[in-house]
């Protein structure tokens, strides 16, 4: 047993209580208990209340010498309305670790959005005994983060309406007049953030008064293109009501009126950019390339351009620090970023992992998750943020669970809020055995990046030893390291030891370097059907518009992005309800947008909603607060 003395006994209870309940009967330690079981100085955090901190960046300097823990990403198999835990798989597997193991783990997660929390799915903060506490915080507003990406994404928005209403009413030089007012000497200069701009057009005039008629014209006039623009307005609510709106239909707005909507927070770019960068300099570039539409001349325009670069840094500069927090056995836990894992590439922090790293130091370990199934989080862990990040993974895991595989083996259909089918709980070998083609397909695609690839069965009551058996004989002859089942769940660490045996074994026992999918300098197409290929497709079809949208994407100079595949969870194909591990069919690509400032193309596979809508019994029907004891209840 560890001798930390942040590692907390907790007694566990059969039937297994509410996850609220869970997370409330114990008193999480203090914050900088667990600040100083993993050697972080006091000068390093800013503490936001007992149970939080913000761990600061300059944490990396003082560590710059030292070396890195292992670096484990969980994953999953394609997801069910079953749900397969892969978050409480890891945060199991951090405590199996910390707390049972000995070793210096910290886990790293994507924090919650409320969307999801007051909707349909709840929170993220693992489940059972084996969760992130204090789970209510973790689940809500946590240290600010999203709101600091609401607030900077909306003046973004804001800057370019505006600019295109005052374009509209002013000559070139009034613009000019207007942008470089004079100062108390009666001159005019150009700020900062301008001479960004004049640099990008080729311009090395200094003064305001030097510039021709023509050059005036082309700095002051950004002439945006209203049917151009990508950037949308967002706020952290399910409100399908908002995904498609009207704007500037006041009568101040002389007409100006246009199409836009609303997305969910965590859709911003600017928490692609958060999750993606590397420093504050490094975030600050990012978030000034960020391309919100494009001129009427088809050049692209950038929050830069609009000059809002600087003061969008200045609201994340915050945002920018991972928050500490514990899970319930006492291991800590960086909560950092929470970007969509099909629009954007679902990962948490470079920075948290980063900070994470150098803190477990060498033997101790980082675990990671990725958002849905490996063919969506687990690719984009290893092909866009391990190129941005330079970090070698030395192991993966994909959780599975029975029921989901019976499912891919082509189970009865799954409906929220109705009894399951019989086939899900009573012993069904040749179903489970049908199920790991999918798993089989998910293991030797992340076998392909050079990981060592350990599974997790998640166990459920109803799963019978031969079940079990014939889930980890499929997993071997796939090529997995190992397979392990899984009972954290019910019984916190303990249950995940085995896992967490695993896993170090895989981390000790890997030999090759890290394999990319893709190489950059490829097309933006070769780059697609490269991931297509991996789904299982025999080629891809691209629409007329997606077509046009890759031209002016090489056109302008990005084609040597990496690809964020925005695509359906539900299996590796775009039909959702093709189950199993389907082949031989064509991908189609309806759309290709880009994140520029976050450094990424993403092509649009079908529909994808950045704003998802409140089902008829939200979740936020069970939430209230005991007023006598100031707890929350009723989140899950």
């Amino acid at each position: 047993m560890s001798t930390s003395k942040t590692v907390r006994k907790v007694e566990v209870l059969s039937p297994v209580p509410a996850d609220i309940d869970i997370a409330n009967s114990v008193e999480p330690f203090h914050i900088s208990e667990i600040a100083k079981d993993l050697n972080l100085s006091p000068k390093y955090y800013d503490l936001y209340g007992k149970y939080k901190a913000k761990v600061l960046l300059s944490v990396l300097d003082e560590l710059e010498g030292s070396g890195d823990g292992y670096y484990v990403v969980v994953g999953g198999i394609t997801p069910t309305p079953l749900g397969e835990g892969k978050s409480t798989t890891t945060v199991g597997l951090c405590q199996a670790l910390g707390a049972f193991l000995d070793k210096k783990v910290v886990t790293c997660l994507r924090q919650p959005s409320q969307g999801p929390t007051f909707g349909i799915k709840g929170g993220a903060a693992g489940g059972g005994y084996s969760q992130v506490i204090p789970m209510d915080e973790f689940n809500l507003h946590l240290t600010g983060d999203i709101h600091a990406i609401t607030a900077a994404n909306n003046l973004l928005a804001a800057a370019i309406d505006t600019r295109i209403f005052h374009e509209s009413t002013q000559s070139d030089k009034a613009l000019l007049n207007r942008l470089c007012p004079p100062n108390k000497e009666g001159k005019r200069n150009f700020n900062d953030i301008m001479f960004r701009r004049l640099k990008k057009l080729g311009i090395s005039k200094t003064k305001p008064e030097e510039l021709t008629p023509q050059e005036v014209k082309k700095f002051a006039r950004l002439d945006i293109d209203p049917t151009s623009i990508t950037w949308r307005r967002v706020m952290d609510v399910n409100d399908r009501f908002l995904r498609k709106i009207a704007i500037g239909q006041g009568p101040e707005e002389k007409g100006m009126v246009r199409e836009t909507g609303f997305d969910i927070s965590v859709a911003s770019e600017i928490m692609a950019v958060l999750a993606l960068t590397t420093s504050l300099a490094d975030m600050r570039e990012r978030l000034g390339k960020m391309v919100i539409g494009n001129s009427k001349a088809g050049d692209p325009v950038t929050a830069d351009d609009l000059g809002v670069g600087g003061a969008l840094t200045v609201l994340m500069k915050d945002a920018i620090n991972p928050t500490l927090m514990q899970t319930l056995e006492g291991t800590p836990v960086l909560v950092h970023a929470g970007p969509f894992a099909n629009i954007a590439h679902g990962n948490s922090s470079i920075v948290a992992d980063k900070i994470a790293l150098k803190l477990a130091g060498p033997g101790g370990f980082v675990v990671t998750e990725a958002g849905f199934g490996s063919d969506i989080g687990t690719e984009k862990f290893m092909n866009i943020k391990c190129r941005y990040s330079s970090l070698t993974p030395q192991c993966a895991v994909i959780v599975a669970t029975i029921r989901a595989l019976k499912m891919h083996g082509g189970g009865p259909e799954v409906t929220a809020g109705k009894p399951l089918d019989r086939a899900y709980t009573t012993e069904n070998v040749s179903l489970v055995e049908a199920g790991c083609v999918n798993l089989a397909r998910h293991i030797s695609n992340t076998k392909a990046y050079g990981v060592n690839v350990v599974v997790a069965v998640n166990m459920f009551a109803t799963d019978s030893e031969a079940e079990l058996n014939a889930v980890r004989n499929s997993a071997l002859a796939a090529g997995a390291y190992d397979a392990v089942v899984c009972t954290h769940h019910a019984h916190g660490g303990k249950g995940a030891v085995d896992l967490g045996i695993a896993v170090q074994k895989a981390c000790e026992n890997v030999t090759q370097p890290l394999k990319f999918l893709y190489p950059l300098d490829i097309s933006i197409k070769e780059k697609i059907e490269a991931i297509a290929r991996s789904y299982g497709a025999s080629g891809v079809e691209y629409s007329e518009q997606a077509e046009k949208q890759i031209e002016m994407y090489s056109r302008q100079g990005f084609s040597g992005l990496p690809i964020c595949m925005a695509k359906t969870q539900y299996s590796f194909s775009h039909n959702a309800a093709e189950k199993g591990a389907p082949t031989g069919f064509s991908l189609p690509i309806r759309d290709v947008r880009a994140s520029i400032g976050a450094g990424f193309i993403y092509p649009l596979v079908g529909t994808m909603s950045t704003m998802p809508g409140l089902p008829t019994r939200p979740c936020f029907y069970d939430i209230d607060l005991d007023t006598a004891t100031g707890k929350v209840i009723g989140l899950s």
